[in-house]
């Protein structure tokens, strides 16, 4: 039993892989909870290297998962939906790729690190995003 669930694990992981690979949707089996539990309205970025600090407004909480590719339809794979933790793994077909870490502290307050390719440059970063109020 043990080797037919390592096989199976296997081909679901070649699978994704190879529909990451060629641009195919992929449907994760996942709801990201979490985002839905943090308070919309005004958030504030403020980066760990000391960058300017940023203003988003939150509507579904899905927004911290794109930051570097914001407004882009790109295809998502969940690698982690827990109560306090996301991450999610995407790629923008012509447009590069990421993979965003979101831990919530509390429904104003979260922590983010992401990294991958936009507009054919690396990034990295981590950031505290707070609530500040409605969106402006």
């Amino acid at each position: 039993m043990m080797k037919s669930k390592k096989q199976y694990r296997t081909v679901a992981g070649l699978f994704v892989l190879g529909a990451l690979a060629i641009g195919a949707p992929v449907v994760a089996q996942a709801s990201l909870a979490m985002l839905d539990t943090l308070d919309r309205g005004g958030w504030e970025l403020r980066y760990r290297d000391g960058s300017a600090p940023r203003n988003i407004c939150v509507r579904s909480g899905r927004e911290f998962i794109q930051l570097r590719h914001a407004g882009d339809s790109c295809n998502r794979f969940v690698v982690e939906d827990g109560k306090a933790q996301v991450t999610v793994q995407y790629t923008c077909r012509g447009n590069g790729y990421g993979r965003t870490n979101i831990r919530r502290e509390n429904s104003g307050l979260v922590q983010v690190d992401s990294q991958g390719i936009a507009d054919g440059r690396p990034f990295q970063f981590s950031a505290e995003a707070r609530r500040t109020g409605s969106c402006r």
